[in-house]
């Protein structure tokens, strides 16, 4: 069996890039730059005032001087300041040519058409023309995925569209006679589909378009006409069928459609029967049928590689050093993933229900602390931040 760095090293080896689009501002929100970003114009375009107060000339200061102009924001013709006098101005207004200091109004003292105000620094509350960015600054590397406030910060500098990586379409096709769709109540011996939720959610988090083309029953011939559609999609993903039992028939199904195999189970639990392939250029993900399971695959295999695929730089979550709460003792031979609650002093508390059907482990966790394949016992570990503690 590969190991789980192994297996990640050959998935991403072999996904592809989504093509390059243009899109609105307004729907850039997680896609990833595919071409980097420099500042088109300066920010902010004019040197203005960061307080409402008084414009004045630092070296005449402190004084009582003359009350000259108002200067509103969006004042677009502004004025010289005369010698020996001030302006009032408000925040945002553009600071009037000989003026280097704006005195906050909570600082004079007026009188009528004059105000004392103290002696201010040059410079104070004034924001200078491109002090954020200056024109050329770089502001977004290409493979950035465009967080809120980048949308804000691109809508500043003048920046309407932008080129991306096209967000990949995710085929889930689930496989199993005991499945059943989520407004089904179940009989005995059924199951509701939950993990076809939880995918498309981890889909959209991940950058991707989820489609969901259904549940397959266990037999060649469905699971083979679900999976043809599925890879008309940019990645195709199932669940269940790909461990050695009697009805595990999708990975001979995937061999049949042309699917050329890449790897086969991985020496981690769990999610031990994970398969991955490629039919030319779409990459085919089999994932266990049990839900924990089904998510932690997910997590370590297709979450890199669908950011991959939108030119992300940087495709694992955030490790951290962390110390259980309890030691943990297992053999050696598999790579452990335990769900787990990470605190600000980073110390993990495992989940104590941690088989792969145990939907309960799932909540309140912020974590999968890592337990090497080699471990016995464990104290001292990784943990991939699912969420941030602190």
């Amino acid at each position: 069996m590969l190991s789980v760095a192994e297996a990640t090293r050959a998935v991403l080896a072999r996904v592809p890039r989504t093509p390059i689009i243009e899109v609105a501002l307004a729907d850039a929100l997680g896609v990833v730059l595919a071409r980097p970003i420099a500042a088109a114009r300066a920010l902010p375009g004019f040197t203005n005032s960061a307080m409402d107060g008084y414009a004045a000339r630092s070296a005449e200061l402190p004084a009582s001087l003359p009350i000259v102009a108002t200067i509103a924001a969006g004042a677009t013709e502004v004025a010289a300041l005369p010698a020996g006098s001030v302006a009032r101005i408000f925040t945002g207004a553009p600071l009037p040519p000989g003026a280097d200091v704006v005195v906050m109004q909570e600082n004079a003292v007026r009188d009528g058409d004059r105000v004392l105000l103290p002696a201010t620094a040059r410079g104070d509350n004034v924001r200078v023309a491109g002090e954020d960015f200056a024109i050329g600054d770089p502001v977004l590397a290409a493979g950035s995925r465009l967080r809120p406030w980048d949308l804000g910060v691109l809508a500043a500098l003048g920046v309407a569209r932008v080129a991306c990586h096209r967000r990949p379409l995710v085929a889930i096709v689930a496989t199993g006679d005991e499945l059943v769709d989520v407004d089904t109540v179940p009989r005995p011996g059924q199951l509701v589909d939950s993990s076809a939720h939880a995918l498309a959610a981890l889909i959209r988090e991940a950058g991707g378009e989820p489609a969901y083309l259904g549940i397959a029953p266990d037999s060649p011939e469905a699971i083979a006409e679900l999976l043809e559609e599925a890879l008309a999609h940019d990645v195709a993903v199932t669940t269940g069928g790909v461990s050695v039992g009697d009805r595990d028939h999708v990975r001979d199904v995937l061999a049949a459609a042309g699917v050329v195999p890449e790897l086969w189970k991985v020496a981690m639990k769990p999610g031990k029967p994970f398969s991955f392939g490629v039919r030319g250029e779409t990459p085919v993900f089999g994932l266990p049928g049990n839900p924990v399971s089904t998510i932690v695959a997910f997590e370590l295999f297709v979450r890199p590689a669908l950011l991959a695929m939108q030119g992300m730089t940087v495709v694992e979550r955030p490790r951290v050093p962390v110390r259980l709460a309890a030691p943990y003792h297992k053999p050696a031979g598999r790579a452990h993933y335990l769900r787990a609650t990470v605190d600000g002093s980073r110390v993990a508390r495992v989940h104590a229900k941690q088989g792969s059907a145990m939907l309960s482990s799932l909540l309140g966790s912020n974590a999968l602390v890592e337990i090497p394949a080699e471990a016995t016992e464990a104290t001292e570990v990784m943990a991939i931040m699912l969420q941030e503690c602190w």
